[in-house]
């Protein structure tokens, strides 16, 4: 199989004549690939056809056999690899990995991410308070630093780095995630420096013009139903907001992948609870009196027919 780089119009990724196939296709790279909405945004991406990598902290070999079970005969293609986006040495070989599979990488997606439990603050160990610090934050520097120097090299390609941002992203309390919530406010600062430095430079220092133009996002998948959002959550917290606000995986990656794939120009914020999304749904639940499809009247995951979960209520994805 060769790499996108190597790929022209009359090339397929099996090598078969396919009109075209160079220029749709994508090369996509997804930290915490392995479940959640990270599994969710790579299966979306190879439903249309795009090549993705896919890293986790645990071996996501499952995960990259489930996703090219769902798309064999298609022309999606997935590897994986395992990453601790706190470890500058293992985000390097993550890049070497990606370049070797990708050839050529247009989308970097920086979606790994923990929260270390919902408890107070003064209750946590410190351990726990520096591994949130390290994957959200530091993973992030990382990762988006590997990412651009890889990039930035890639002749002619315009590519982009989606930043991941959650709860605490716009200031205000997030009691239960004071390690979270401050990571993640962090993020869109930290976007629009990058944005601010590849638009007008710093002041001071003569950077030589790139090959290749990288443009800096946010992305921001609001409340999944994952391990994240129900470990440690409540039967009222799981009726509201979750019941009101929450979506499964699948729908939000359906909804923002095509969203990334049309995101043009820097510093984009790409969002999947938009405010018309969201006064939507309180309409819906307070007005109209609609009940929730996930959680029911005593704040239970409503499980579906012929899906699986976890004890905690998470439906299991492969």
């Amino acid at each position: 199989m060769l790499p996108l780089s190597m790929l022209d119009s009359s090339t397929s990724r099996s090598g078969n004549p396919v009109m075209g196939a160079s220029m749709a296709t994508k090369g996509v790279v997804i930290t915490g690939g392995a479940g959640g909405v990270g599994f969710a945004y790579a299966d979306s991406f190879m439903k249309r056809g795009h090549w993705v990598v896919i890293c986790d902290i645990r071996d996501p070999s499952a995960a990259v056999e489930a996703l090219r079970e769902r798309h064999a005969g298609g022309l999606g293609r997935v590897h994986g690899t395992v990453c601790d986006v706190s470890d500058s040495a293992s985000v390097e070989q993550l890049g070497e990995f990606a370049k070797e599979k990708l050839g050529t990488i247009h989308i970097w997606i920086n979606n790994a991410g923990i929260n270390g439990g919902r408890r107070p603050f003064s209750t946590l160990k410190t351990s726990t308070v520096e591994a949130v610090v390290k994957v959200n934050l530091i993973g992030v520097l990382l990762c988006t630093k590997v990412a651009q120097d890889i990039m930035s090299q890639q002749l002619g390609v315009e590519s982009h780095i989606f930043n991941t941002v959650g709860s605490g992203v716009k200031g205000g309390g997030t009691p239960g995630y004071v390690a979270y919530g401050a990571t993640k406010r962090g993020l869109p600062q930290m976007t629009d420096s990058l944005v601010k430095e590849v638009t007008d430079g710093v002041p001071g220092f003569d950077v030589p013009k790139p090959p290749g133009k990288v443009n800096f996002h946010t992305l921001s998948p609001g409340m999944v139903f994952t391990d994240l959002l129900l470990n440690d959550s409540t039967p009222e917290l799981r009726k509201f907001p979750f019941g009101v606000l929450a979506a499964q995986p699948d729908e939000v990656g359906e909804d923002l992948v095509p969203k990334i794939l049309e995101t043009t120009g820097n510093g984009k914020s790409v969002e999947f609870l938009t405010l018309d999304r969201v006064l939507t749904k309180f309409y819906r639940k307070f007005f109209m009196g609609e009940k929730s499809q996930y959680i029911d009247d005593d704040g239970n995951v409503i499980q579906m027919p012929g899906a699986q979960y976890q004890d905690n209520g998470v439906k299991k994805q492969y």
